[in-house]
């Protein structure tokens, strides 16, 4: 029975250089791997000249997976692992699988007894965490708030009911929503309900605060079309 390949998963950049973040374990795969499973084509092209290649990238093979990919090609997609050959799994954005669709390859690889590979990288949800200054021993990350207004008005009071106790409670929007958030926040919670918001992370107008509800109250930024992240607890 012929050894099967490894599925490594590839980094990318939140917006900054990749230069702020690449390893040399990063730079040493993209040079011999042949085969990417890829979320957008222009952003995983990018990464991989940033890392070192230098061949004309027509010769690599790229599988999208995104909300486009069908659930049936998800299995042919570990064809060339079985074969034995190595495939890189590469983020839009940070690190696969996290608040990202690389999940399902991964669920599979291991159905097959396919060794995986996670590589380090920048996370916007972890350095989110880190910067806030509140409980990184307890924390649960919720993706996306609902975007019908009371429906996020309930969920907001749920998170906050946790945060309150130490739970710390991460979340994120569409950037056009943020300010919708903002205010639905401001409007709900407790005024003693400590906030973080975390703008551009690792790029230009990065700005990461920690407030209490009755603070952000009297200084509230402009988060429309910024890439945020939000963080509620104690």
């Amino acid at each position: 029975m012929s050894k099967k390949g490894t599925l490594y998963l590839i980094p990318n950049s939140l917006g900054s250089g990749i230069d702020t973040f690449a390893t040399q374990q990063s730079k040493d795969l993209v040079v011999r791997v042949n085969t990417y499973i890829i979320e957008e084509i222009k952003s995983a092209r990018k990464l991989l000249r940033a890392l070192g290649v230098s061949g004309p990238l027509e010769a690599l093979e790229f599988l999208p997976l995104n909300e486009h990919t069908k659930q049936a090609d998800w299995k042919e997609y570990l064809a060339p692992l079985l074969r034995g050959e190595d495939v890189g799994l590469i983020s839009e954005a940070g690190v696969p699988c996290v608040a990202d669709p690389g999940s399902v390859i991964v669920n599979l690889a291991h159905e097959n007894n396919i060794r995986v590979v996670p590589l380090s990288g920048p996370s916007s949800i972890m350095m989110a965490l880190m910067a806030s200054g509140l409980n990184g021993q307890l924390f649960t990350f919720n993706g996306y708030l609902p975007r019908e207004k009371n429906d996020r008005v309930k969920r907001i009071r749920q998170l906050e009911q946790y945060a309150v106790k130490g739970h710390t409670q991460i979340f994120m929007d569409a950037p056009y929503r943020n300010n919708q958030v903002l205010e639905d926040l401001l409007n709900t919670c407790r005024l003693d309900t400590k906030l973080c918001i975390a703008i551009n992370i690792s790029m230009n107008g990065e700005q990461i605060h920690t407030k209490e509800i009755s603070g952000w109250h009297m200084a509230k930024p402009d988060l429309h079309k910024h890439l945020v992240m939000f963080v509620l607890g104690k």
